[in-house]
């Protein structure tokens, strides 16, 4: 996919929130001192009035986004996944969760491909934390497109959302045409033999796979999933019946993310055979962001080699 645009969706956060800005003039946005990064900068500068930052205060800003809410506003509350997701998460599940608050949460820097900030800061459980919170809308785009028609989306809905956007810059495989519907997964690419469910930076990997899986034989379905609660139930027991065996890959530790929603779903309505890849139960390492999905297995090789011993071929 090197001739192909690529754009990191953190990038498509900020243009998104800037576009919507123009016409809704009740949605406002938070930041803690991470504008630059979140690129909530850029509706910064279009409408500064209506951008509040709130310091390194993560807790603080997700309560005064709940109050917010309470006057009729819709906020964007901004900042690093392992700091939206995790620092605050109290604040998220008994401020935001327990009262159903119309708050839009947008998480950037998830995953391992945050690359050489290590650790601490790729954040690899907040699938897990947010899906357990009663009424949580959970979701992570697979492309600039899609991330920007996934923020207007969130605006429009009622009720909480998290969203996770990456720092590094993925293929944009989506036409402008493109309708993203929350609770919908896409069949990216068709196939028999096996299904590869997937989001995130990990869908164009999974795309690039299936091609290598062609030229061996194994015609393979690609799914998008960018919805990981509500899960769209009836596209993954479809795919299970079509192609038999399925396997789901994130950029999330392979407890509690979209593997184990998908395990989830199958094992009580249309159980076969299933193989989870993503962060093996481990924290990440310090490195470039290509080079980290290389020794994950999360890149288009490693999906297709982990594929092919899950079919025995």
């Amino acid at each position: 996919m090197a001739d192909v645009k690529k754009i990191a969706t953190r990038e498509s956060y900020g243009n998104a929130l800037k576009e919507l800005g123009e016409t809704a003039k009740d949605l406002v946005v938070l930041d803690a001192d991470l504008a630059g990064a979140t690129k909530t900068s850029v509706f910064q500068k279009a409408f500064p009035d209506r951008h509040f930052d709130c310091g390194i205060a993560e807790a603080n800003m997700i309560d005064v986004a709940a109050g917010l809410s309470t006057m009729g506003l819709v906020p964007f509350a901004s900042t690093f996944a392992m700091f939206a997701a995790g620092r605050a998460y109290e604040q998220v599940r008994n401020t935001i969760g327990y009262p159903h608050l119309n708050v839009k949460i947008g998480a950037t820097h998830g995953g391992i491909s945050v690359g050489e900030d290590g650790a601490s800061h790729q954040c690899c459980e907040d699938f897990a934390l947010m899906r357990t919170i009663p009424g949580m809308t959970v979701l992570c785009p697979a492309d600039d497109v899609e991330a920007r028609k996934m923020v207007r989306a969130a605006y429009e809905m009622e009720g909480p959302v998290y969203m996770r956007f990456g720092r590094a810059a993925t293929p944009v495989f989506h036409d402008e045409d493109y309708q993203f519907v929350i609770g919908k997964g896409e069949v990216v690419t068709d196939g028999t033999d096996v299904a590869v469910i997937a989001n995130g930076i990990t869908v164009p990997e999974a795309i690039a796979a299936a091609k290598l899986l062609a030229e061996a034989g194994i015609s393979a379905r690609v799914i998008n999933m960018a919805t990981i609660k509500p899960l769209d139930e009836a596209l993954v027991i479809q795919a299970a019946k079509d192609c038999g065996r399925v396997v789901t890959v994130e950029e999330h530790n392979i407890l509690g993310g979209l593997g184990e929603a998908v395990c989830g779903v199958l094992s009580e309505r249309y159980p076969v055979p299933v193989k989870r890849i993503g962060i093996n139960d481990e924290f990440g390492h310090s490195g470039p962001a290509g080079a980290l999905l290389a020794a994950f297995g999360l890149d288009a090789a490693g999906i297709a080699a982990k594929v092919k011993d899950f079919l025995g071929k």
